[in-house]
C-alpha cells in the first residue's frame, strides 16, 4: 500500500491545481510499527516563504499493518504553494517527500524535494471556442500571396519574383543580414487558402506580426497601428477575420510590446518617419518609452540588437497607448480578431501583462491571451521573482514547449516512461483552465523544422552555408515522413489545442532561421503526410474525450508510449511505438471490443504496431460505429454530430 501519491484520488483529491476555495482531501496511509502520534501538513506560501502548519486527523486502519491520517484544506489564498508530512513517530521524526512520478517516500529530512500545490482564482475562465480544436500559424510573408501588387512599400524591400526559392541569408555588404526580402505573401492570399485550412480542422489561426515593420519578420514593429502595406490594408485584415468566423475560426495576433523597431516612429533612428521619435528629440512624446543610458545613441535593446530598443512597458504613456479604451489592443479586436500571443511574456511586467489581459477581456471577455513561455509557466522566474503567469489574473494559456521537449525526447531515443512523466508533471502543475487551452506545438518561427529534427543531419552549430545547402536524403525523408505521423499522433492526442506551424503537414524542412521560413510549397506537397493531419483532425472531432478529457498513462516502457484519454462519453486508448521493430500491445481489458482506428489491427486483447508507428482505439457508452472505409484500408472516423 503507497504512502502518499499526489495523483492518486485516494491519497489527493481533486488531481493537481486546485480553484480558491475549492476543498482538497488528503490521506496518507502509515505503516503500525512506526508508531506515529501525529501527522502534519506542512505548506509553504512560495511568496512570503511562510510555512502553515495544519494537524491531520486519524482516520482508522485499511489492514492490520497501516494505518491512515486525513485532513480536509479548503482556505488557501491564490497562490504557488510546497508542501510536505511530518511525523512524530517512535523511531524519530519522520518526513514525506516528493519521489519520482508524485510517489511519497519517508526520509530524515525536509529538505528532499516538496509537492507543488497552485491555487487559482476562484473566477478564472478560459474562452469556450479554443478546446478540441487546432491551431495554425502562419508567418504572413510565407504562407500565399493572392498576387495582388502593392502600394507604398519601402523603396529599400526586396521583393523575389520567384515564390519557390530559399529565403536570403547571405550578410549584406556591411555583414549585416537584414531579413529584408519579401515574397510578398499576405492578408488576402490568407483568406483565400481558409477553406484548405477549413479541411485541417483548424479553428484558430495565429498569425506572426502583420504591422508595418522593416523586416520580414515583422519583431521589429515600426507602427502598431498600420497593417504592414506588404500585407494588404486595415480592410484585407478585416475581410480575414470575417471569412474566417463564417468558417468558425478565430484569428489572433502577435502583440511584440518588450520592444520596437529602431526604425519605427517611435524611435525613429533611420529618420523615415516625419514626426520626431525619442531618438530625435527628448521632446518625443515617445521618449518616456525608451530606457536610455546616454541619450541617443547608448539605449537599452532586446537582447543586444540595437535595431531593436527595449520599452519601458510600465510608462504610462505607452501602457495607456497599448492597453486604453482606445488602444492597440482594443483596435485590433474591433477588426475582428479574437485575441492575443504576447511575445517574450517572460520579459514583460507583471502590472503590464494584467492591463493587457484586462483590454482584452473589455473588449470580449471570451478571447484569447496567450504567452510565450519555453519553460514550466507555473514555476517561472524572471525579474528576480516567481511569475504569476497561471493564476487567473494573466494568461489565459501559453506555449507548450515542455510537451514539446517529451515528444521530440521520446523519439530521440527517450524512454516512454520519463516523456510520460514529464507531460504529467504540466497536467499536474497547471490549472486545469490553462490545459484546455495549451498551444502544443512541434515547431515555430523560432525552432529548425520538425521533419529536419526528427531525421536530417544535426547543424551542431555549423552555420547558414552549410544549414543553406543541406538537405535530407530519400531515405532520411522517408523515416522523417514516418516520424512526423508519430509526433504528430502524440500532439493531436494530449490534453491541450495542437498547433501546426505553417508547412509542416506538407512536410516543409529547413534548420534555424531563415531557412525554416522558407514559403508553403502550394502544388509541391507531401499529399501524403497532409492526409494523415487530416485525419487526426477528424479523430479530434470524433472523440470526445479529445476535447478536454482526463488523461492517464498506460503500458509505457522504453521505446513504448501509452495513456488513456477519457471523459464521461468516451475513451481513447493511444500507443506509440518508436522502436525500429513492431510490438505487440496487450490493451485494458474493456478495450478489447473497441474501435481500432487509422489503420489499427485489433485481435482480442492484442494490439500489433509496426516499427514507428501509433495506435489508437476507442470505447464509448453510445458504441458508435464508422461508416466509411478510404482506399487504402486506413479506418477514418467520420466527424461527431
Amino acid at each position: 500500500m503507497r504512502i502518499f501519491n499526489s495523483r492518486d484520488n485516494e491519497c489527493k483529491s481533486p488531481f493537481g491545481s486546485v480553484r480558491e476555495g475549492e476543498n482538497i482531501h488528503f490521506k496518507i496511509t502509515i505503516p503500525r510499527y512506526l508508531g506515529c502520534s501525529s501527522a502534519i501538513l506542512a505548506l509553504k506560501d512560495d511568496l512570503s516563504g511562510d510555512t502553515v502548519s495544519y494537524s491531520m486527523f486519524w482516520c482508522g486502519m485499511p489492514d492490520e499493518n497501516n494505518e491512515q491520517w486525513e485532513l480536509d484544506l479548503s482556505n488557501i489564498s491564490t497562490g504557488l504553494y510546497w508542501y510536505h508530512f511530518s511525523l512524530d513517530t517512535k523511531q524519530g521524526r519522520k518526513y514525506i517527500m516528493r519521489g519520482w512520478g508524485g510517489e511519497g517516500y519517508f526520509s530524515h529530512t525536509n529538505n528532499d524535494p516538496r509537492y507543488q500545490l497552485l491555487c487559482y482564482d476562484k473566477d478564472f475562465q478560459t474562452p469556450s471556442w479554443l478546446p478540441g480544436g487546432i491551431m495554425y500559424q502562419i508567418f504572413p510573408d510565407r504562407f500565399y500571396f493572392s498576387g495582388e501588387k502593392k502600394e507604398g512599400i519601402y523603396p529599400d524591400k526586396k521583393l523575389h519574383d520567384e515564390w519557390y526559392k530559399i529565403p536570403d541569408w547571405r550578410p549584406d555588404e556591411n555583414g549585416i543580414v537584414t531579413n529584408s526580402d519579401f515574397f510578398q505573401g499576405d492578408l488576402k492570399g490568407i483568406t483565400e487558402k481558409l477553406d484548405y485550412l477549413q479541411e485541417l480542422g483548424v479553428n484558430c489561426i495565429y498569425l506572426n506580426p502583420i504591422f508595418e515593420a522593416y523586416s520580414n519578420h515583422r519583431y521589429d514593429t515600426g507602427d502598431y497601428e498600420k497593417i504592414d502595406p506588404v500585407l494588404g490594408t486595415e480592410e484585407d485584415f478585416k475581410e480575414l477575420c470575417s471569412e474566417a468566423k463564417k468558417r468558425g475560426m478565430y484569428i489572433i495576433n502577435d502583440g511584440v510590446f518588450s520592444h520596437t523597431g529602431s526604425d519605427s516612429k517611435y524611435f525613429n533612428r533611420q529618420g523615415r518617419y516625419p514626426q520626431n521619435g525619442a531618438y530625435n528629440s527628448k521632446n518625443s512624446p515617445y521618449y518616456t518609452w525608451y530606457k536610455f543610458m546616454d541619450w541617443p545613441n547608448i539605449y537599452h535593446s532586446w537582447w543586444g540588437f540595437d535595431t531593436l530598443p527595449e520599452v519601458e512597458e510600465l510608462s504610462y504613456s505607452f501602457d495607456r497607448y497599448i492597453n486604453g479604451e482606445n488602444g492597440i489592443i482594443r483596435k485590433w479586436m474591433k477588426c475582428g480578431n479574437s485575441g492575443w500571443r504576447l511575445d517574450v511574456a517572460d520579459e514583460l511586467p507583471d502590472p503590464f501583462i494584467q492591463h493587457i489581459r484586462e483590454a482584452i477581456k473589455a473588449e470580449n471577455p471570451d478571447a484569447l491571451l496567450l504567452g510565450e513561455v519555453w519553460e514550466d509557466a507555473s514555476i517561472k522566474e524572471s525579474y528576480s521573482s516567481r511569475r504569476r503567469f497561471l493564476y487567473g489574473k494573466q494568461l489565459d494559456s501559453v506555449m507548450n514547449y515542455p510537451f514539446r521537449d517529451a515528444i521530440l525526447g521520446f523519439l530521440d531515443c527517450g524512454d516512454g516512461r520519463d516523456m510520460v512523466e514529464m507531460i504529467t508533471c504540466i497536467l499536474e502543475n497547471y490549472p486545469r483552465p490553462v490545459v484546455r487551452c495549451l498551444m502544443n506545438l512541434l515547431g515555430t518561427h523560432d525552432t529548425e523544422r520538425v521533419i529536419t529534427l526528427l531525421a536530417g543531419e544535426r547543424q551542431n552549430g555549423r552555420g547558414r552555408e552549410w544549414q543553406a545547402n543541406t538537405s535530407l536524403t530519400p531515405s532520411q525523408r522517408e523515416y522523417g515522413l514516418k516520424r512526423m505521423r508519430l509526433a504528430s499522433g502524440i500532439q493531436f492526442t494530449l490534453p491541450g489545442v495542437p498547433c501546426i506551424y505553417y508547412g509542416d503537414e506538407a512536410g516543409v524542412e529547413g534548420y534555424k532561421d531563415p531557412f525554416n521560413r522558407a514559403p508553403f510549397p502550394w502544388g509541391k506537397e507531401d499529399k501524403g503526410l497532409t492526409e494523415w493531419y487530416k485525419q487526426l483532425a477528424k479523430l479530434r472531432s470524433y472523440c470526445s474525450c479529445l476535447k478536454d478529457g482526463d488523461f492517464k498513462e498506460f503500458g509505457s516502457y522504453e521505446r513504448t508510449m501509452g495513456y488513456i484519454r477519457y471523459d464521461d462519453t468516451d475513451e481513447l486508448l493511444c500507443v506509440f511505438n518508436a522502436a525500429t521493430f513492431p510490438i505487440d500491445f496487450i490493451v485494458p481489458k474493456e478495450f478489447e471490443d473497441g474501435e481500432a482506428l487509422l489503420g489499427t489491427i485489433l485481435n482480442g486483447r492484442d494490439l500489433e504496431i509496426p516499427a514507428n508507428s501509433c495506435a489508437f482505439v476507442k470505447i464509448s457508452a453510445d458504441k458508435k460505429h464508422i461508416s466509411e472505409e478510404p482506399e487504402n484500408n486506413e479506418v477514418i472516423p467520420e466527424p461527431a454530430d
